[in-house]
């Protein structure tokens, strides 16, 4: 029987940019929330030592598909003779901000930690997720979270149940240039985690994506009428929060033809938090 792992997508609440380190690194403050709806994993543990993909990722090449450099990464860490055959079933959008590439990598982490029989602390599968990307700490993490720096300081934040209609444009964002954007605001006043209230957030890097993009101003635009909607990461993909499964399906149902989306219900544990200790 075949075991599928779940890589969970997240929505940003909100992602304000609060300042650049002397290396160009952004400093962050968002709040991050798993939602029922992503990507599914399956891994043959190999005893040759390889690791490949069985389905390559079109458009994503080996050395930089993040799974791949994820198992290679716990390889070297702990000196795993074991390899693994990685399937992946991708759902999540390519650059729409839900973190697809993220949460794909943090699973294998998560499964091969158990898998091979590592026993790595969660502690110790963050700082190497990090080296990945800074989203891949959250999903290691895996619970809802008040993050700061560039993403990799967590804090549990307790939040209300919801449901998310999120729309996805047609086109893919590049993280990096919109970082780079002259025009991002990066002076963003810091807030508490006491403070933090979705009604009072925003994200910083919506200006710039619906600049340079008009079908994620457009997407936006149109759930803005039926609710407090804004933009996940550095876009494109964005919500609208609802108290009940039966008012997102409504919203939904309105959106115009050629509009792409599904509703997902907020999660406030990673399906394999109990992967690590």
């Amino acid at each position: 029987m075949r075991q599928f792992y779940p890589a969970p997508g997240k929505l940003n609440l909100f992602l304000h940019v609060v300042g650049r380190r002397p290396d160009g690194y952004h400093l962050l403050q968002s709040v991050f929330r798993f939602i029922d709806y992503g990507d599914n994993l399956q891994f043959r543990v190999r005893e040759d030592g390889i690791v490949t993909r069985s389905n390559p990722l079109p458009g994503v090449p080996s050395e930089r598909d993040l799974c791949v450099r994820a198992a290679r990464l716990l390889q070297r860490h702990t000196g795993c003779r074991l390899g693994v055959e990685i399937a992946l079933d991708k759902r999540l959008p390519l650059g729409g901000g839900l973190g697809g590439g993220s949460s794909d990598a943090a699973t294998t982490l998560l499964a091969l930690n158990r898998l091979w029989g590592l026993g790595l602390s969660r502690g110790t599968l963050q700082q190497l997720g990090l080296q990945l990307g800074a989203d891949v700490p959250v999903f290691v993490f895996g619970r809802s979270a008040f993050a700061e720096g560039v993403g990799e300081r967590l804090q549990e934040v307790s939040l209300a149940p919801a449901w998310y209609v999120i729309l996805v444009p047609p086109v893919p964002v590049s993280t990096a240039e919109v970082f780079a954007a002259p025009e991002l605001t990066r002076d963003t006043i810091p807030i508490k985690m006491s403070d933090f209230s979705i009604q009072h957030g925003h994200n910083d890097l919506e200006a710039v994506v619906c600049r340079k993009y008009p079908a994620v101003a457009e997407h936006l635009a149109w759930l803005k009428g039926y609710g407090d909607a804004r933009m996940t990461g550095s876009g494109g993909c964005v919500f609208a929060g609802y108290a009940t499964e039966a008012e997102a399906g409504s919203v939904l149902a309105q959106k115009p033809h050629g509009m792409v989306g599904f509703v997902a219900r907020g999660l406030d544990r990673h399906p394999l938090l109990d992967f690590a200790q």
